[in-house]
């Protein structure tokens, strides 16, 4: 069985029926949207998005750091008078 990542889950056929009342219902949290009694969508409010896509950047730009700083040797040291 496939794990579900959410405390509240819904059928298409809920969310098709009263999107409104499902959020309602669901008061703030992650919605796990199943088909088959399997997940297919998270519905996810828009501060959770929001968040995710700041902390997904924060990585992607720490990786980036740690990138150039295993280049950090290769560098060539310059006074800005050689500028």
């Amino acid at each position: 069985m496939q794990q579900i990542f959410a405390s509240f889950s819904a059928s298409i056929s809920e969310l098709k029926k009263n999107p409104t009342a499902l959020l309602n219902k669901a008061d703030g949290e992650v919605i796990a949207i199943l088909n088959h009694n399997l997940p297919t969508a998270y519905l996810v409010p828009a501060g959770v998005y929001e968040l995710l896509l700041s902390k997904l950047e924060d990585y992607e730009l720490g990786e980036i750091v740690n990138a150039r700083q295993a280049e950090k040797p290769l560098a060539i040291e310059v006074t800005l008078d050689n500028l």
